[in-house]
């Protein structure tokens, strides 16, 4: 991927890479338009009058925080961390697998389309929902993460 020199100066390690703030802010647009796309198409394909359902729904720090704690992955967020850190960390790490070409936004857009159940139009349900999904997307791209 062209976009790896955007990685090149930042050290490989847990800590660096789930809190550079820089990444977050790239992994926060990854997500919302991941998210977005996938709970169209959940809605979509859901739907009982075959209409198409189009949402630009933003994924909540609520849900990216406790999909972070379920992947047993807080060790790439800083120290007492609040919600709002643990979602940095969240959107940092995707957005550096998607830097190193581990997962394309087509790929990620499937992984949370397929991990979404239920009636997500419920807030609490895409609440519970989304998180499962995000857990899942975080231990499928945890192998592409450093050790250290």
């Amino acid at each position: 991927m062209p976009y790896e020199f955007l990685i090149n100066n930042l050290p490989k390690t847990k800590k660096a890479i789930g809190t550079d703030k820089g990444l977050a802010k790239i992994g926060d647009g990854i997500i919302n338009l991941s998210y977005s796309i996938a709970k169209s198409i959940y809605l979509t394909k859901k739907s009982n009058s075959n209409q198409i359902i189009r949402t630009g729904q933003k994924v909540s720090k609520k849900i990216l925080a406790n999909a972070l704690k379920n992947a047993n992955m807080k060790e790439f967020a800083k120290n007492r961390a609040d919600a709002h850190d643990l979602a940095n960390t969240v959107e940092a790490l995707v957005a550096y697998v998607w830097l190193v070409n581990k997962i394309s936004i087509e790929e990620l857009i499937s992984l949370i389309t397929t991990h979404l159940s239920g009636n997500i139009t419920r807030r609490f349900d895409e609440i519970e929902n989304a998180t499962s999904a995000f857990t899942k997307v975080l231990i499928s791209i945890k192998p592409f993460l450093p050790t250290k």
